[in-house]
């Protein structure tokens, strides 16, 4: 087996993974008993959505991939932070 195989054969396996891992997260979203089991579910789904584009990036060769995926993670940092905020406090902004 080439090292070609073998590569298609890992992000095959990396994409079902992280699939799965995103549906299980979309469950714990759907099913959570309290609101920070959401917020938690919403961070898992994000970084869940990053190795996803990553691993789009490396199947296709391309590196705006990667670009795309560290602004998603950066967005996805402030707005877990934000929501956190207003659900502990009701209030974002001091």
């Amino acid at each position: 087996m080439t090292v070609t195989g073998i590569l298609d054969i890992a992000l095959i396996i990396a994409f079902v993974s992280a699939s799965l891992a995103q549906i299980i997260a979309m469950i714990r979203l759907l099913k959570g008993p309290c609101t920070g089991d959401r917020i938690l579910a919403i961070d898992t789904m994000t970084v869940n959505a990053i190795a996803l584009i990553v691993l789009l990036g490396l199947a296709g060769g391309t590196g705006l991939y990667f670009e795309g995926a560290l602004l998603f993670a950066m967005l996805g940092f402030v707005s877990t932070v934000a929501y956190a905020r207003f659900v502990l406090r009701g209030d974002i902004i001091e």
